[in-house]
């Protein structure tokens, strides 16, 4: 397989660390989740001081109720629980007693709606910023209103004349319901105002924002209510075909994700275009993006949606060559990942070399077999991203506390040939190890930089309770700590050259 396109070098080619934390995670002692605000600038100078370049979080779209990143209510829209509402008071749209009188956030925004209306009346920026994503703002954001409206229930359940787009209807709908898309627009302005503010802070400090997507959408998004013909649905709109892999590593029954599988052939008409403004706004976001599940771009596993487990089900081609191609061609300075961890085949291997994408390498999947283990550090080159876990992973001291001998061994005796130690202190030598290793990006969960067991961690794959929801406390981020991180990075030449 030969791509045409000139591909960039990507800036994943320098040897240099990063750490995995997600928005959410980061501390906040006002609301249940962290944000854009003071202690993300905090935290990027944390990183700065201990030579990490590069922060990578989770999905930071809109998610349901469930918290999940990776099924939410847009593939563009940002999550307004991220929104800080201290910037809020620093740009005078809020004050701290309304603040302190509030933890709703959706009411303390819509305040500062109010606020924002009369110091610009005219509303040149939030107007400019509508036009330029009205791609996907104006489908989202009557979307949501409707949701909302219908007390959040799922688009394919509400009354059939706005589950099926009646011109009529939603005319009428945009005149009815005009103060709460003006309100939704002017939140996701926030966001993506906030984020631009984060990204600039975070370039100054030389510290990229590398992001993720997942390769599917949510079947409850406004992307599928508003042009269900690029899923594979019935006459009634009904998902025919769910997304999800089989049987693995993670999974006896594999996992049943329950997104709608895209109808390609329908995309391909005019070139792809959902796919290149998805990654259009990903790449005004991030310096770096992660497609998760990029086998997915060559076959992915379909499964029949009576199917109450991912065991039955099919692999099915996908146009990834051409995707891939349409998406280079329109950005073709994109820095992209692929998430090429599960079930990878030859040709999964080979789109991932045709354009050039780093893949992922995992040190947790490392240990226990033999010396061909493609996870094992001698086995590792340049061109991948190496972790010691990702968010799907226990933490490195909750994975090392429930290995069996025979792995555990196996462990010990690769530490102490690699780094000629005696001693084993973990979860820090597997650090170390991912660090040492040939891979020119080495990440590790913040988690493992604070030493924390499997109580910390993020996400437990085919469960669908107590996910999401670690947080991160200053005080757990000790001086020496910190200063231990930072010795492993300058051990390995990834310090960096600030």
């Amino acid at each position: 397989m030969k791509s045409k396109v000139n591909n960039i070098k990507s800036s994943t080619l320098k040897r240099r660390a990063g750490v995995l934390m997600h928005i959410s995670s980061l501390p906040n002692l006002t609301f249940q989740t962290g944000d854009l605000g003071p202690e993300a600038r905090r935290f990027i100078d944390s990183l700065q001081s201990m030579g990490v370049q590069v922060w990578q979080t989770l999905p930071i779209n809109m998610t349901h109720a469930d918290g999940s990143p990776y099924q939410c209510l847009s593939a563009h829209a940002g999550n307004p629980d991220f929104i800080s509402m201290d910037d809020l008071c620093t740009q005078g749209l809020l004050t701290p007693n309304e603040v302190k009188a509030s933890n709703v956030k959706k009411e303390l925004i819509a305040k500062a709606f109010d606020v924002y209306l009369i110091q610009d009346p005219m509303h040149l920026d939030l107007s400019a910023f509508c036009a330029e994503h009205a791609n996907w703002l104006e489908d989202f954001c009557l979307f949501l209103a409707l949701r909302n409206q219908f007390h959040a229930a799922g688009w394919h359940d509400w009354p059939s004349e706005f589950k099926n787009h009646d011109a009529k209807t939603l005319r009428q709908a945009k005149i009815d319901l005009a103060y709460e898309v003006s309100l939704i627009q002017f939140t996701q302005y926030l966001f993506f105002t906030q984020w631009a503010a984060l990204k600039t802070y975070a370039k100054n400090a030389k510290v990229e924002l590398f992001g993720d997507i997942p390769i599917f959408v949510s079947y409850d998004s406004a992307d599928v209510w508003a042009q269900p013909d690029l899923f594979k649905l019935d006459a009634d709109k009904n998902m025919t075909v769910v997304a999800g892999v089989p049987p693995d590593y993670f999974s006896a029954t594999g996992q049943r994700w329950g997104n709608p599988h895209y109808n390609w052939a329908e995309m391909a008409k005019d070139g792809f275009q959902w796919w290149v403004q998805r990654m259009q706004t990903q790449n005004q976001l991030f310096d770096i993006v992660r497609i998760d599940h990029f086998r997915g771009l060559e076959a992915a596993w379909e499964i029949p949606a009576s199917e109450d487990t991912a065991m039955q089900g099919s692999w099915e081609l996908a146009p990834g060559e051409a995707l891939l191609r349409a998406i280079k061609t329109a950005l073709p300075n994109i820095q992209l990942v692929a998430e090429d961890l599960g079930i990878i085949t030859a040709e999964v291997d080979a789109l991932r070399n045709a354009f050039h994408l780093p893949g992922m390498k995992i040190l947790q999947f490392a240990f226990g077999g033999d010396d061909t283990n493609p996870y094992l550090p001698h086995n590792i080159d340049e061109n991948c991203v190496a972790y010691a876990g990702t968010h799907d992973n226990d933490t490195s001291l909750g994975w090392y506390l429930q290995l069996d001998e025979h792995t555990k061994n196996h462990l010990h005796q690769v530490l102490k040939e690699i780094l000629h130690i005696e001693k084993i202190n973990m979860p820090f030598d597997l650090t170390d190890l991912t660090m040492q290793s040939n891979a020119q990006l080495a990440i590790v969960q913040m988690q493992d930089v604070l030493g924390l067991d499997g109580t910390h961690r993020m996400n437990v794959p085919g469960t669908i309770e107590r996910n999401w929801c670690w947080r991160m406390e200053w005080a757990q981020l000790s001086p020496a700590l910190a200063k231990q991180f930072c010795m492993s990075i300058k051990q390995a030449g990834r310090l960096s050259r600030v």
